[in-house]
């Protein structure tokens, strides 16, 4: 639960980020509705990235930042990419823009999650084993 929780926060954090750029392409400057996604996502993944490393994942990562850990979460993100754009632009027909956007965000929060937790920042192991805490947790 506190991973969740914490990946939860940093996901409001990037979700500020992501809507305030998708806003900036989208009405500031006239980018149509795909390609404004597309920047809002590449620049929001990146400080997810940075922040899951240091925050929720941190025990995974070593608080590392590395250049194929990163290409891996961006490659695991791709899927909420999908899952976000595809949501974007089917309820685009039926409410706001705005309101679409609001609701692709919430729709890839699980699939972000999921993919985070198992793939990218699973618990490194060694060749005894995972490595685990002092009270036997998992690290």
């Amino acid at each position: 639960m506190r991973k969740a929780s914490t990946f939860a926060v940093i996901g409001v954090i990037n979700t500020i980020v992501d809507f305030g750029v998708f806003m900036a392409a989208y009405k500031g400057f006239g980018l149509p509705l795909i390609p404004a996604n597309i920047l809002s996502w590449m620049v929001a993944v990146s400080g997810s990235y940075v922040l899951n490393s240091f925050i929720t994942f941190a025990a995974e990562s070593g608080r590392k930042l590395t250049p194929r850990a990163y290409a891996t979460f961006v490659a695991s993100g791709i899927a909420g990419l999908i899952a976000n754009t595809a949501t974007l632009w089917i309820a685009a027909f039926f409410v706001p823009v705005v309101a679409a956007k609001v609701i692709a965000i919430g729709a890839s929060f699980v699939t972000n999650f999921s993919l985070s937790h198992f793939v990218v920042f699973r618990p490194r192991t060694t060749d005894d084993g995972p490595q685990t805490t002092e009270d036997g947790r998992l690290v």
